[in-house]
């Protein structure tokens, strides 16, 4: 079995933002993602990591 890819605890950037949309602007992550994080097992924060790069998140302004 490949171990998984070195990653932060979350993709979370401190720019959270939901406005008008249920996906945060700074990570990408829906509203029940961020709520659920703690509690998905290390599969699952791996294929939401593998769709938020996909889709060019998490975002850092700066």
């Amino acid at each position: 079995m490949t171990p998984l890819p070195a990653r932060p605890d979350t993709p979370c950037v401190a720019v959270c933002s939901t406005t008008f949309d249920d996906v945060c602007r700074g990570c990408g992550r829906t509203v029940a993602e961020v709520a659920q994080w703690v509690f998905l097992s290390e599969l699952e924060k791996e294929i939401v990591w593998e769709r938020l790069i996909a889709e060019g998140y998490p975002r850092r302004t700066g």
